[in-house]
């Protein structure tokens, strides 16, 4: 049921993004899936009749906004959330570009997301619901607000001018070890095409590292040429080593739990039950709250 409530959210929400935007109200209304005319009557206050309770569902989903009981999740300033927020900075403030390969479940998608939702002109893209080059750079042009569905090369040509005319744009790209290899040859295009004046990020676990080594390694065209592109290291916040491992996770687990939930209860005892699982953390933080 979409509730009064719930619209309330949702505009203040969209008030805020649209703080982050650079564009005009016309491509933030295409960024966020409405036409200019809904979003400039929702903009004014109006939320009776003008989108449908689906687009309202949608508009709650992109934004992230939790729908029922479902309790919003606080921000941790944990070791790993400051060091991809400095990256971020770092990457946007020079558009550099930076590849960041570490282990699953430390909290790389949620710092990155809360970035973006704080700084303008940049995006989270998850790449395993984009795959291929069409899908991938079509959805980067509607983050933008740029023209998505028409002719693809007509869409890659304005998203390319765009980026190169927008102060200080930057792109994530998460999940990007799931990229099929045509969307990996086009990013490199797409650099090519925003040099000095657009920011990449690439993101991914273990596998993403894998992908990249061996496809250099069998002499792959382009993922040479992506990794200099992408500073030719592989960025990592996490410890090597299990026992220095273990204790980074620790402290990550407990500085999450401290900030998302009530002082009685056992931060420690939390700890050890959720085996330091980010995930399984915020599974039983659900049942607590």
């Amino acid at each position: 049921m979409i509730t009064n409530e719930l619209k309330t959210r949702i505009v203040f929400e969209l008030s805020e993004r649209r703080n982050n935007f650079a564009g005009s109200d016309a491509k933030f209304a295409v960024s966020i899936g409405i036409n200019n005319a809904q979003y400039s009557r929702i903009k004014n206050g109006e939320t009776e009749r003008v989108i449908s309770d689906h687009n309202w569902i949608s508009l709650a989903r992109r934004l992230e906004i939790p729908i029922g009981n479902t309790p919003q999740w606080n921000t941790a300033h944990t070791p790993v959330y400051d060091f991809i927020t400095d990256q971020l900075n770092f990457c946007q403030t020079n558009a550099s570009s930076r590849l960041l390969c570490d282990i699953a479940d430390i909290g790389k998608t949620f710092a990155a997301k809360a970035y973006v939702k704080a700084n303008k002109n940049a995006i989270y893209i998850d790449c395993s619901q984009v795959k291929t080059k069409q899908k991938l750079v079509r959805f980067i042009a509607k983050e933008f607000g740029v023209g998505h569905t028409g002719w693809y090369s007509d869409v890659y040509a304005d998203l390319v001018f765009y980026l190169r005319s927008l102060p200080s744009p930057l792109v994530i790209l998460d999940e990007a070890g799931d990229l099929d290899y045509p969307a990996f040859l086009e990013l490199k295009a797409l650099w090519n095409a925003t040099e000095r004046c657009c920011a990449w990020y690439m993101m991914g676990a273990d596998g993403l590292r894998e992908k990249i080594r061996r496809s250099i390694e069998c002499k792959r065209v382009g993922y040479a040429e992506i990794f200099s592109r992408y500073g030719s290291r592989y960025q990592k916040a996490s410890p090597d080593g299990s026992e220095e491992l273990r204790k980074f996770k620790t402290v990550h687990a407990a500085l999450i739990i401290k900030a998302n939930c009530a002082d009685e209860v056992n931060v420690q005892q939390l700890v050890v039950k959720t085996d330091y699982s980010l995930r399984r953390i915020q599974d039983e933080l659900r049942k607590i709250n």
